[in-house]
């Protein structure tokens, strides 16, 4: 009898193949040079982005009609885990821009409002923020407080959103509010703001641990006026569009979960070959190669979940379940590669001239953005308990 093989092979198209390759390149010409640059200035890179823009990778997820590449979530992901092998915060820019503030508008706007905001948004134009968080609500994000009170023909909020992905550099924002406290979390709305607008504030800017190069600030609203035509669907769907467009994200945050994975892997293996110890190379001790396996075969499981999770989203299968396991297992993972990777390194892990140390400090915000671990377990757990 033949034998069966159980070998499974991730083949991707040669459109695919083609911006893989592209955007790896553009990573490790214009954003490796000036990665601890942007680093210990907690810059944010606009010349990358406008770049990136021209590229057409701002506009990933939105159509041509409104001046998009007209891609889906397995090109996202594939765009993402490339940058973050080269530098997370900057990749952490992009998923944030395309799947948030970018993506929100491209799912729930009506045809005026993609007109106006997303040509600016996919060409990099204006950088796109995503207000949902507040100081007192964070995992249990339906208990926010900042208040929008319909007034003739404009809106006026009152409130603020902390930990905000281009707080300082974004231009255009989508911005959580409630409009009716008797409903609760179906009293919620969803609207664009732009700066400029009338008591539209940036408020203070975070000292991060890691992930410096992208910029995370409060936004502040006080009286601020915006156009009724500015809600986005109806009054009351604003939570309901935020957790839809939260599932995306999580793809995209298990795709930078993998590439910062892969970026500590990568190091690791060129460093342990020209490490000498005992008169041989690092790679030649067994210890190293067994926490070096290891961390192959958890990458390679992350990225195939993944993935998975990915295509469903683009065949348009529900893939809730998908998502939060791939953010769960792939942020996990990111994590343990980068400890292992430092570890690997030894004392120079835990020096700046090397990779692994920025990869330590950017790992952690992943096991806690787009939702916690702790929520993606209550996520899959809802969809075999129900």
């Amino acid at each position: 009898m033949e034998a069966v093989s159980n070998s499974f092979t991730m083949e991707f198209t040669e459109n695919q193949t083609i911006i893989k390759n592209t955007i790896r390149e553009f990573a490790e010409k214009n954003i490796k040079p000036h990665i601890m640059q942007f680093d210990e200035s907690q810059e944010f890179p606009m010349d990358i982005m406008h770049q990136l823009g021209e590229l057409g990778f701002l506009g990933i997820l939105v159509p041509e009609e409104f001046g998009g590449a007209g891609l889906g979530y397995v090109e996202y992901a594939l765009i993402i885990e490339e940058l973050a092998k080269v530098d997370p915060s900057i990749s952490l820019s992009v998923a944030a821009h395309n799947g948030l503030c970018t993506n929100h508008i491209n799912q729930f706007a009506n045809t005026d409002q993609k007109k106006k905001y997303l040509p600016d948004l996919t060409s990099g134009k204006k950088i796109g923020a995503w207000g949902l968080t507040e100081s007192s609500s964070g995992s249990d994000a339906a208990s926010l407080k900042t208040i929008a009170q319909k007034v003739g023909y404009k809106y006026i909020l009152n409130g603020s959103k902390t930990f905000i992905t281009h707080g300082a550099s974004g231009e255009t924002a989508v911005v959580m509010a409630i409009t009716d406290k008797e409903k609760g979390k179906k009293g919620i709305s969803a609207f664009i703001l732009e700066k400029g607008m009338k008591g539209f504030i940036t408020g203070k800017k975070e000292n991060k641990l890691g992930m410096r190069a992208s910029d995370t600030t409060q936004l502040i609203f006080d009286n601020c006026e915006v156009p009724a035509e500015n809600l986005l669907g109806n009054e009351g769907e604003g939570l309901i569009q935020a957790l839809k467009i939260l599932e995306g994200g999580r793809i995209s945050i298990a795709a930078l979960s993998v590439g910062l994975a892969q970026g500590c892997l990568d190091a690791c293996i060129k460093y342990s070959k020209e490490r000498k110890q005992f008169g041989k190379s690092l790679s030649e001790f067994q210890a190293i190669q067994f926490k070096l396996s290891q961390m192959t075969i958890n990458i390679e499981a992350a990225r195939l979940l993944t993935f998975k999770a990915a295509v469903m989203k683009d065949q348009g299968k529900p893939n809730t379940k998908e998502a939060a396991m791939a953010k769960l297992f792939a942020s996990e993972i990111a994590e343990k590669c980068a400890n292992d990777a430092v570890q690997i390194f030894g004392g120079y892990g835990f020096i700046k001239d090397y990779p692994v140390e920025k990869f330590y400090r950017d790992v952690k915000l992943l096991t806690i953005g787009e939702g916690t671990s702790e929520i993606q377990r209550i996520v899959i757990a809802r969809d075999y308990l129900k």
